[in-house]
């Protein structure tokens, strides 16, 4: 199941989230304004871009990110986004974007007065610092009256580190981090909890089966994931015990087990602190007989 959401921060500064969940592609269309700079991060999984009424794609691959501008035309978002893959895009206007940088835009490209009217198109590498920015936009879990301020602070965190190319690109929250091998075990870590759903390592078990220490699984985990391994795992079962319920295939005893509760009453309590309703009653919604 696809979804999207927009998130105004500015006036000419909006965040939009696309997550797809589902077993089929999602695709998304939206008008963009003209002198919109785009920014679009692959987080997980991949999407393509589609140009020119289906004439040219372009893929964004995950833990990739895409840039583009054209001052000459509109660039309307076409974005067939595959099942299980992430997306965060930023859109801002050039006039927004230029007084951001203004006294720094000799180090940026596409600002300098010579490119300022050219179309501009960049894929790069999204550094593990700004993988923590992208994987907290998606983590939000604090208080609902701040939501904006905190997606303000973080769509301008992201930003910087994506053109902080003449400085360390890796310089992360965690100093752990800055060691790609150590970013390289803690998403194996996701992995392998991801493949065994139902009967989990202990945290000990998968320190020592991605080769760190339990203490540098347990933050580095937290700063890449915004969450505690199992608080990351509950989630992650719950949503694919929606899944399984969509599907219509299975009662909702069957999806607990699926998913590792042994007992129908720890499922049931579990999923309706997340949803805010019963599996029972998310299976009447959907209009699928039990």
């Amino acid at each position: 199941m696809g979804s999207q959401e927009e998130i105004k921060i500015e006036t000419d500064f909006i965040l939009l989230r696309f997550q797809n969940e589902g077993t089929e592609n999602f695709h998304v269309n939206r008008h963009v304004n003209q002198g919109l700079i785009q920014f679009h991060f692959g987080i997980k999984g991949k999407a393509k871009f589609i140009f020119n009424t289906g004439g040219y794609a372009l893929d964004l691959k995950e833990e990739k990110a895409l840039l583009f501008y054209n001052p000459q035309k509109e660039l309307p978002l076409n974005l067939e986004i595959a099942p299980n893959t992430w997306v965060i895009s930023v859109l801002i206007s050039i006039q927004k974007f230029h007084s951001l940088f203004s006294s720094e835009s000799g180090n940026i490209p596409f600002l300098s007065d010579e490119n300022k009217d050219r179309k501009y198109y960049t894929e790069s590498d999204i550094s593990p610092s700004m993988a923590i920015v992208l994987s907290q936009l998606f983590h939000y879990n604090l208080n609902p009256a701040i939501k904006n301020l905190y997606y303000k602070g973080k769509g301008y965190e992201l930003l910087s580190l994506y053109f902080n190319r003449s400085e360390d690109p890796n310089a992360a929250q965690c100093p752990f981090l800055i060691d790609e091998e150590n970013v390289v075990k803690i998403k194996k870590a996701k992995e392998i909890i991801i493949a065994n759903i139902a009967e989990p390592p202990s945290l000990e078990e998968l320190a020592g089966q991605v080769g760190l220490s339990l203490k540098k699984l347990k933050m580095g985990f937290k700063q890449i994931y915004g969450d505690t391994v199992y608080g990351f795992l509950l989630d992650y079962k719950l949503d694919y015990a929606r899944q399984l319920l969509d599907t219509g295939s299975y009662n909702v005893n069957e999806v607990g087990l699926k998913i590792g509760y042994s007992t129908g009453s720890h499922f049931i309590a579990a999923f309706k602190k997340k949803f805010a309703t019963t599996p029972k009653k998310y299976l009447m919604s959907i209009n699928i007989t039990i």
